[in-house]
C-alpha cells in the first residue's frame, strides 16, 4: 500500500470489509431491478449496512472520535478534536440502477482541518488516498492533477440538480457558458469519484452546488495532496459547510471561477 501509516491502514480496512458488502448487494439489484416493489428500499439498506460497518470498524481502534455521517448525522465523540466524515454509498443512483461507479468515502478532520481522505470504488478496485504530507495515491501509483492551462482543451465534470433540489435554473445557466468554453462536461453521478478523478488527471476540474460534507471531505484532501486547487464557488474555504466546490488544478481554477461567476450575474 502507497501510504503504510496506522492511520491509513486503519481506514483502508474499513473501507474494505464495507465494500464487501455493498458488492454482494449490488449482486442482488439487477434481480430486484424487476420486482414490483423495486430495488430503492433493498438500497437504503445496503447503505444503512455499509455505514454501520465502517462505523464498528473504526470505532475499535478510535474509540473517541466523533462522526459525520450521511445516514446517521452527528454522533459526537468523547475526543472533540477528531471527527469521521463518512459516506458510506456515494452514488447510491447509479447504484439503484446496476451502474458499476459507486463509492465509500471516509474524510477525517482534525481541530478542524481535514488531515485524511479515503475513496475507494470496489467495482474497479480503485483505492484513492492521502494523508497530509503523505501524498496522494490510487493504490500504488502517485497521483498528480493535470497540467493543461486552457480551458478550451479542459474536460470537466459537474452535477446536475435532481427531483426535488433547488437550483435548476442556475444550473443550466452555469452549464451553458461553460459548455462554450472547455473541451467536454461530463456528469458521472459520484462527487466523491469526481473528485478523485480531478486528483489523478482524467479530469481537469469539478464543480457542483447542494452537496454535503461527506460528499466532498475526503476528496478534498486527496485532490490537494495531488497538487490541486479547491474552494467553494465564491473563491472562499466553505466547501463542507456551504455546499459548492470547484476543484481542478491551479493553472485553470481561476478562469473556471470566472466562468461561473459569468453566468450568475446573467442568470
Amino acid at each position: 500500500m502507497a501510504i503504510n501509516t496506522p492511520l491509513m491502514n486503519v481506514m483502508v480496512a474499513a473501507a474494505r470489509k464495507a465494500a464487501r458488502s455493498l458488492i454482494r448487494d449490488f449482486g442482488e439489484v439487477e434481480n430486484l431491478q424487476v420486482s414490483r416493489k423495486g430495488p430503492a428500499d433493498f438500497v437504503t439498506q445496503a447503505d444503512t449496512k455499509a455505514e454501520r460497518i465502517l462505523r464498528d470498524e473504526l470505532l475499535k481502534t478510535r474509540p473517541h472520535y466523533g462522526f459525520v455521517m450521511e445516514e446517521s448525522g452527528v454522533i459526537e465523540g468523547l475526543d472533540k478534536t477528531h471527527r469521521w466524515i463518512i459516506d458510506p454509498l456515494d452514488g447510491t443512483t447509479n447504484f439503484l440502477h446496476g451502474v458499476p461507479h459507486f463509492a465509500i468515502s471516509i474524510g477525517l478532520e482534525r481541530e478542524g482541518q481535514l488531515v485524511a481522505g479515503l475513496v475507494f470504488n470496489p467495482i474497479a478496485d480503485e483505492m484513492f488516498m492521502a494523508e497530509k504530507g503523505q501524498g496522494a495515491w490510487v493504490n500504488t501509483k502517485r497521483l498528480r492533477v493535470s497540467s493543461r492551462r486552457e480551458l478550451n482543451v479542459a474536460l470537466v465534470a459537474t452535477g446536475i440538480p435532481y427531483t426535488g433540489k433547488p437550483g435548476h435554473e442556475a444550473f443550466s445557466h452555469e452549464l451553458s457558458h461553460m459548455m462554450l468554453e472547455v473541451a467536454g462536461v461530463r456528469r458521472f453521478g459520484a462527487a466523491a469519484l469526481d473528485l478523485a478523478w480531478v486528483a489523478a488527471g482524467r479530469f481537469d476540474a469539478f464543480w457542483e452546488r447542494g452537496l454535503s460534507s461527506w460528499d466532498v471531505a475526503a476528496g478534498i484532501v486527496i485532490l490537494r495532496e495531488a497538487g490541486g486547487l479547491v474552494t467553494d464557488l465564491n473563491n472562499g474555504q466553505d466547501m463542507l459547510n456551504g455546499g459548492s466546490i470547484m476543484a481542478s488544478n491551479a493553472q485553470l481554477h481561476p478562469a473556471l471561477l470566472k466562468v461561473i461567476q459569468t453566468a450568475g450575474r446573467t442568470a
